[in-house]
């Protein structure tokens, strides 16, 4: 089955290696520290969090514990690129993310990505699920951007 591919862009008035430092490399730190109530906790359990690396995510949902894994597929800090795979998930066999900042002239950075749902056997991905997904992505970009706007000396 073909996957289903959604691309997404986000602008920030927050320089582009600050939010690439904080959203891609200090993740497993910084998230669960700005967002207790739904992340709590992301942890490596297995590489040394280069590609091929393993990472698992303990989302909390209501009153619901959910635990995701991804493999970090790419990363280049020069860059400023990330590619990772959500490997165990409820509807889709896969979900993968291809994620670039980009610096602007106004000197923040906008994010680019692309993202491709590939759904299990007889499973249907809806809209919903797909607006939830991006809902809960610019949700985090937002917490960890405020973040660095009141403390700029923050990943400088």
């Amino acid at each position: 089955m073909d996957p289903l591919t959604i691309s997404d862009e986000v602008t920030s008035s927050v320089e582009a290696k600050r939010m690439f430092k904080a959203l891609i490399i200090d993740a497993q730190n910084l998230i669960p520290k700005l967002m207790p109530q739904a992340i709590k906790n992301i942890q490596l359990v297995q590489g040394d969090g280069g590609p091929g690396s393993i990472q698992e995510l303990t989302i909390v949902q209501g009153s619901e514990t959910k635990h995701l894994k991804h493999r970090i597929d790419a990363i280049d800090k020069e860059n400023l690129t990330y590619s990772y795979s959500v490997i165990e998930g409820d509807k889709a066999e896969s979900v993968s993310y291809d994620i670039k900042f980009e610096p602007t002239p106004e000197g923040g950075c906008k994010s680019k990505s692309v993202s491709k749902f590939y759904p299990k056997q007889g499973v249907e991905i809806k809209e919903e699920d797909i607006k939830a997904s991006k809902e809960e992505s610019l949700a985090v970009f937002k917490v960890v951007e405020a973040y660095l706007v009141a403390n700029p000396e923050a990943y400088a």
